[in-house]
């Protein structure tokens, strides 16, 4: 079993737990966390005794709040991956690609990074207590690819387009109204939820399940070209001296700067 320092990962029954373990920092990633999160997907793609895997965050406060903002401020990227690049998109699209079901169990607040996450989770369960919505405007970043493209089509081009452009967060209960979760169930109930939901898939054909989240999938596949395009554009964006900016307001808990950029 591989020694993970970002992540934990177990097998109970016919269910991977996939779990982003960086509390202190409200669960959010940086490169060794994405390089960590690949190996565990893969990990549970590989076995045969799991049928679903669960996503979730460690602790009561959040599922995960996207790129670690923090480091980025402090380093100017978000730390040393195995590869040398930073493989959020290729975890993105292994989400998708993984043909077992990927259950969301969101236990607090997923902004972000984080948010795009779960949407592109077959299944999202929410704790009464998620909190959700973007950041990335407010901070110096984007998501022009599967975060925004594809949440469109989860939950309507208008709500999208809202939840982007203002930056709010939005509770369990409007999040289940709108679409972008499935159900809502309390906190103390949330894992064992999304667990019996695994168990639950685990009684259906695996070869049907694979062939439904292909073509599922199929409809939207083309958006991985806008993703990677996006994914390049970001990189250039968080070196600018407006993604910087960004960055440096989030660490030093100020309100950023923006108004110089307004026609650059």
């Amino acid at each position: 079993m591989t020694d993970y320092e970002d992540i934990t990962y177990e097998v109970d029954g016919p269910a991977a737990v996939v779990t982003i373990n960086r509390p202190a920092r409200y669960n959010a990633f940086r490169g060794k966390t994405v390089d960590e999160l690949i190996k565990a997907f893969r990990s549970a793609w590989a076995d045969d005794a799991v049928q679903a895997i669960i996503l979730t965050g460690a602790g009561e406060k959040a599922f995960c709040t996207g790129g670690d903002v923090k480091q980025r401020a402090e380093t100017g990227d978000y730390g040393p991956t195995e590869s040398g690049m930073f493989e959020i998109g290729n975890l993105h699209k292994l989400i998708r690609d993984v043909p077992k079901p990927v259950i969301a169990a969101v236990n607090g607040i997923a902004v972000g990074g984080g948010h795009v996450l779960h949407v592109l989770c077959d299944l999202t369960i929410a704790s009464e207590t998620a909190k959700f919505g973007q950041a990335g405007p407010r901070v110096g970043s984007f998501d022009a690819g599967f975060g925004s493209a594809f949440l469109a089509r989860v939950v309507g081009e208008k709500r999208a387009r809202e939840i982007w452009y203002l930056c709010r967060q939005y509770d369990a209960v409007t999040a289940e109204r709108w679409g972008l979760v499935n159900w809502v169930v309390p906190a103390d109930r949330l894992l064992d939820e999304a667990k019996a939901v695994a168990a639950e898939i685990a009684e259906k054909s695996p070869t049907t399940l694979r062939f439904l989240k292909q073509s599922f999938n199929a409809d939207t596949d083309h958006q991985a070209g806008l993703s990677n395009l996006a994914m390049s554009a970001l990189d250039l964006f968080t070196h600018s001296p407006e993604g910087l900016e960004g960055a440096a307001a989030f660490a030093e808990k100020r309100k950023p700067d923006f108004n110089k950029f307004v026609n650059a």
